[in-house]
């Protein structure tokens, strides 16, 4: 075999499956982390996603394999994404060798993992949880294991499993060698490697130049509240084949999605809930152009392999960095330029402080487009399109119809006009969102979105009730102008949520979600602040709404 990874020593078995995947070169982290793992030293990689980590440990497991009755390699992932993609790696390396990996992972059966591990395997790749509950239940034998693999060990951190790791590694041999791969290094996690880790010796791959000027990066300025407004602005701007953003849960995820939706942006949410044949259908989706947003956390990100992403999206700035780094280097890739735009509120200054004394960059503040930006560039978009139709000529029947307006006695100005109001019909669907200017002065947070001061610790609600807010609304009053105050029949007994009324309101009374004023969801009842001049659709719509199979009803409050 003619391959650069045959100077590593690999077994031909290995050699050979790696060659058939058209691998040819190893990667950094994968040069330096197997020669080390082969020698049984505990080793620590420090490596993005999208280096060949999984590689750098899957080969070095393989090449001591040996066929034994219980699992003598255990790989730790934090997502059941992930540890499909590690199982499924395995299997494909080890494939010569018939060696047999295992994904188990929390929301599937039992039944069908124990049975396998009755079976036999030699590889198990598992989220912490999952593994801990098999243990619990003695059908997971790890006195076996002669590898152990923290995959995404700062992941793991995040998502509050360290605990659990603990537990799992306290079962397994104390002789065994122990890998722990990670893309940035807390105090947390340098703790866990002194305390397991046997003089572990560390590979570090510098990243690529991700920051590099092919990525444009800028930031815009804006409460917290308003965020989703000021995304919905900058969409109507920005020149956006593909997006990715980042958001910081699961539930923030979906919410974000389906209110894009809602203002007409085709969005998906990509999270830990979906299984991995949903993942693939939204993935297949967005490379085909059917879907232009992508709304992810950072660990559902992770794995992604899409390369034509033209802007990302910082919805809330990461708690590190490093995380920030590995964010915006999702475009600008394959020779293309990028865009990373950043929504920062002002609590999260001092996070951006951070993001720029790492990168050495300076993360350019920018103004959002002001309604009439807005308004100028949606009538500049009429003209193009005109251009482009005039261009074409096909309109052969639409000018038989000009033709028979003129001479029904009306002027072709004015025709012509007339058409293109017409045109611009879905703009009044589409009003521009609002966003309160934030100035650096720290008095300004005691302002409401009218510009009048408000007293001292009142918080302000999220436009919609969305996102939090937290706001009281009594009486059968609206406290905006322009709006009416209504009643929902369900309240927190029936778990109804924000984002249950404005789903179902702007879908079935056809309005964009975002006029929907403020919510307020009591025990057995909520109330709602609807537009005056969209109402009556609003009422005459009220039997369609629904939560699950159950109806809700929306009428005004007394």
């Amino acid at each position: 075999m003619t391959t650069g990874f045959s100077s590593l020593n690999l077994r031909d078995e290995i050699v050979q499956a790696i060659t058939e995947l058209g691998y040819s070169e190893p990667t950094p982290i994968q040069a330096g982390m197997i020669p080390l793992m082969l020698t049984g030293a505990d080793a620590i990689g420090q490596a993005q996603t999208g280096t060949g980590k999984t590689a750098a440990f899957a080969l070095p497991i393989l090449n001591n394999f040996v066929k034994q009755k219980n699992p003598q390699a255990l790989i730790l992932a934090p997502t059941r994404e992930l540890a499909l993609q590690v199982a499924d790696s395995m299997t494909e390396y080890g494939k010569h060798l018939h060696a047999r990996a295992l994904a188990v992972y929390g929301g599937q059966p039992y039944g069908p993992q124990i049975n396998s591990l009755k079976r036999g395997v030699d590889i198990v790749v598992g989220t912490p949880g999952r593994l801990n509950d098999l243990l619990e239940r003695k059908v997971l034998f790890l006195n076996g294991i002669k590898t152990v693999v923290l995959d995404e060990a700062d992941e793991m951190l995040n998502m509050g499993f360290i605990e659990d790791v603990e537990k799992i590694l306290a079962e397994t041999p104390a002789e065994r060698q122990t890998a722990l791969f990670s893309a940035t290094m807390p105090a947390r996690i340098r703790k866990l490697a002194e305390r397991f880790m046997r003089d572990p010796q560390t590979v570090a791959v510098k990243r690529s130049s991700l920051t590099a000027a092919a990525i444009e990066q800028r930031y815009y300025f804006v409460h917290e509240s308003h965020k989703t407004n000021a995304l919905t602005r900058l969409f109507e701007i920005e020149p956006i084949h593909s997006a990715l953003i980042f958001a910081r849960t699961r539930a923030e995820t979906s919410n974000l999605a389906n209110e894009l939706v809602i203002r007409g942006i085709p969005a998906e949410a990509i999270h830990g809930d979906l299984d991995q044949n949903a993942r693939e259908r939204v993935l297949g989706r967005f490379r085909a152009n059917q879907l232009k947003v992508l709304v992810a956390t950072d660990v559902a990100a992770r794995g992604l392999d899409i390369d034509d992403i033209s802007h990302v999206f910082n919805y809330h700035l990461p708690d590190d960095a490093e995380v920030y780094v590995h964010r915006i280097g999702r475009t600008g890739r394959a020779g293309k330029t990028g865009v990373a735009i950043t929504l920062l509120s002002p609590k999260e200054k001092r996070r951006l402080r951070e993001v720029e004394a790492l990168t050495k960059q300076p993360v350019k503040k920018m103004e959002l487009p002001t309604p009439e930006e807005i308004a100028k560039h949606r009538e500049a978009q009429v003209v193009e399109k005109l251009k482009v139709w005039l261009g074409r000529g096909r309109f052969k029947r639409e000018l038989e119809m000009v033709q028979e307006l003129i001479e029904a006695g009306h002027d072709v100005m004015n025709i012509a006009a007339a058409a293109i109001k017409i045109s611009r019909g879905d703009e009044k669907q589409r009003p521009i969102a609002e966003v309160t200017q934030v100035t650096e002065e720290r008095r300004d947070r005691d302002f409401t979105r009218g510009g009048k001061r408000k007293p001292f610790g009142r918080k302000e609600a999220a436009p919609g009730g969305r996102f939090g807010d937290k706001s009281r609304v009594k009486g059968s009053r609206a406290h905006e102008e322009g709006m009416v105050r209504c009643k929902v029949n369900k309240g927190k007994i029936h778990n109804i949520r924000p984002n249950d009324i404005v789903g179902q309101i702007a879908f079935h009374a056809n309005i964009p979600g975002y006029v929907i004023g403020k919510i307020r969801i009591e025990e057995k009842i909520s109330f709602v602040d609807i537009p005056e001049e969209v109402l009556e659709q609003v009422l005459k719509h009220s039997g369609n709404y629904k939560i699950g199979k159950e109806k809700f009803s929306v009428v005004k409050a007394a």
